[in-house]
């Protein structure tokens, strides 16, 4: 069905959303931490900002998983 396959679609541009913004805070966390430690005296190393990524990456494999399942459900219809 058409619908399945726009879920599908659907679903794996909300995932490069997430994967995009998921880029952006992280880049600018990172260098907002590596301009406090700097300057502002942070007691926290740089690298704590990577637990940003979980969230993000929980939420991209979910959308990506419901994306494979509607595009499964799309070829099953299909023939």
């Amino acid at each position: 069905m058409k619908n399945y396959k726009a879920l599908a679609i659907g679903f794996f541009i909300i995932a490069l959303i997430f994967s995009h913004i998921m880029c952006i805070h992280v880049a600018f966390a990172y260098c907002d931490m590596l301009w406090g430690i700097e300057y502002l005296e942070y007691s926290a190393p740089a690298y704590v900002v990577f637990f940003l990524l979980i969230p993000y990456l929980v939420g991209i494999v979910v959308t990506l998983i419901i994306a494979l399942i509607f595009w499964k459900k799309a070829k099953k219809h299909l023939l």
